[in-house]
């Protein structure tokens, strides 16, 4: 028998939620199959098996949420199954659990009340409460649902069962979910939910708001739970300085037409020319491509630039990693395709790990410039705003330009205020001068 544990998705990963099970009790498992998905601080992540065998018990059910290293399932060799199961059967909780669905109904009806006066009859009382709550039943029922489904269901209280999927054999995808949000499908589900009065003596003046008719109260999800935690801790930990420059543009804008030209229909953005700048300039000044512990300041000898991207659960950091080696078409087709997978929750643990160094542009919301909070355990973020046309003088003649403005955010515990001006320094001259970037 092995018991499955939760695992380590993540870095930042404390408890992990089951999301949905692929695989139910007496299904066979061989290596590499997809047991189960597990929604962490990040996304919702794939889990395969390590071991062949036969899935014998489901330990934490649908929805709920386990500490990394607690059992979540119990799987036995595919020899041992047939023998396991019966030997299961004379235990309390499985010998209960088939009359739980018979039983459940006819139970209160059948009930005598002069029974409390004899000492025999709190022992039948006490049979159904056993198998009350009963997780698997869910899982026997469910129907199909992607993960991003079941975690967009959780969060706006809508019952998978009520609906009908509009996917591949009838599973329930996003566009099912959002469409039952848009019509009110939410509200049902609210209403019975014991959450919110539990909610309410700890919180009596966002319970008086929440009778509001004016006010919507929506739950925080995890991703927005873990997201204010961790930057609470980056600006309570990390001693923030901001770094400004206004950088000439034109030469930027004008070499990635040509490259666009030249590489159609395959398109680079200018952030994808700016993510390639600040891993060639985090090349030349490794300093800053550092960060900070109690003990010491760890080099990196690699340079792996996070891109955030944001989604519909807030934000995520997807890692282009050895930036500094590709060119800048392999950049932006990577970028693509991560910002992709994380729009669609299928990000990987590993796409989100071992950044360091981060760029956050808000230049297409037509954002001119901001101050971005750093990604810990990483040094630094860059902060990009839009390129806006705005007159320049040059050789003494005021004429039309093109201007774009970049601010660093550091550690002052891992970088000083020079160097952090020398790596901005260089960062300038390569945007200004974008042959370089790819000299």
């Amino acid at each position: 028998m092995t018991e499955i544990l939760m695992p380590r998705l993540s870095d930042t990963m404390e408890e992990g939620v089951i999301s949905s099970w692929q695989k139910q009790p007496g299904d066979e498992i061989a290596v590499g199959d997809v047991l189960v998905d597990i929604e962490t601080d990040k996304a919702v992540m794939e889990y395969e098996a390590y071991e062949a065998g036969v899935l014998e018990k489901i330990l934490v059910g649908e929805g709920e949420t386990a500490a990394i290293g607690a059992p979540i399932a119990v799987v036995v060799p595919k020899g041992a199954a047939s023998g396991a199961a019966p030997a299961a059967e004379p235990a309390p909780e499985a010998k209960a659990e088939p009359k739980a669905e018979p039983e459940a109904e006819p139970e209160p009806a059948a009930e005598p009340e002069p029974a409390p006066k004899t000492e025999a009859a709190p022992a039948p009382a006490a049979k159904p409460e056993a198998p009350a709550p009963a997780p698997r039943r869910t899982g026997a029922s469910r129907p199909p649902a992607s993960p991003l489904a079941r975690r967009l269901a959780r969060d706006h209280g809508i019952d998978l069962a009520a609906l009908s999927g509009s996917g591949p054999g009838g599973r329930i995808v996003r566009a099912d979910i959002e469409a039952a949000v848009r019509s009110g499908g939410a509200a049902p589900q609210q209403a019975p939910a014991a959450a919110a009065p539990a909610a309410a003596p700890s919180a009596p003046a966002a319970a008086s708001r929440a009778d509001d008719p004016d006010v919507e109260a929506v739950p925080l999800n995890r991703f927005r739970k873990v997201a204010a935690r961790r930057l609470t801790e980056s600006k309570q930990n990390a001693p923030h300085f901001y770094l400004n420059r206004e950088v000439d543009a034109d030469a930027l804008v004008a070499f990635r037409r040509t490259v666009n030209e030249a590489l159609a229909p395959a398109k680079v953005s200018v952030n994808d020319l700016v993510v390639k700048a600040c891993a060639t300039a985090l090349r030349e000044h490794p300093a800053v491509n550092v960060s900070y512990t109690e003990e010491s300041l760890l080099f990196h000898k690699r340079v792996h630039v996070g891109v955030a991207v944001a989604v519909e659960d807030g934000l995520v950091v997807p890692v282009v990693r050895d930036a500094d080696r590709k060119s800048v078409s392999e950049i932006g087709r990577e970028t693509r395709e991560l910002a992709g997978r994380a729009r669609d929750g299928k990000l990987s643990a590993n796409d989100m790990s071992g950044g360091t160094f981060s760029v956050s542009n808000l230049g297409m919301f037509g954002v001119d410039s901001f101050s971005a909070v750093i990604n810990p355990p990483e040094a630094a973020i860059l902060a990009v705003g839009a390129v806006r046309d705005e007159p320049v003088v040059r050789d003494g003649q005021v004429v039309p330009g093109k201007r774009m403005a970049v601010t660093l955010s550091v550690d002052h515990r891992a970088c000083d205020g020079a160097t952090a001006a020398a790596f901005l320094a260089r960062l300038a001259e390569l945007l200004e001068n974008p042959l370089l970037i790819v000299a």
